[in-house]
């Protein structure tokens, strides 16, 4: 399960947009990839109350992971896309990663 800090930037101190909700799993018997089901839920300014929802594999240790999204909610209602997933930062003491999406979306 996640429930993540969703921010502007990478750094600690950066702008909270909103949070990053949802649950993986390891899907992959042959490398790590994982099914993820997340929500970008936003909290503050046009987007408060609004979510963005990705469903698919990532392949963590891929560079870039591309994931479909598959739908949204309040300004993202009818939402489709896809995101661009890429480690900018990873710890192998606490197995903690920031990780960038670039979510490119299409709503009515």
């Amino acid at each position: 399960m996640i429930d993540d800090p969703l921010t502007e930037k990478p750094e600690a101190g950066s702008k909270l947009l909103g949070r990053a909700q949802g649950f993986y799993g390891l899907a992959s018997q042959e490398e790590v990839g994982l099914i993820m089901a997340m929500n970008f839920a936003f909290s503050i300014g046009k987007y408060n109350g609004s979510t963005v929802t990705v469903l698919g594999r990532n392949a963590v240790f891929e560079k870039v992971r591309e994931m479909p999204v598959i739908g949204g909610s309040g300004v993202f209602r009818f939402a489709r896309g896809y995101v661009k997933a890429s480690t900018h930062s990873f710890d192998n003491k606490t197995g903690n990663a920031v990780v960038e999406y670039n979510v490119y979306v299409l709503h009515f």
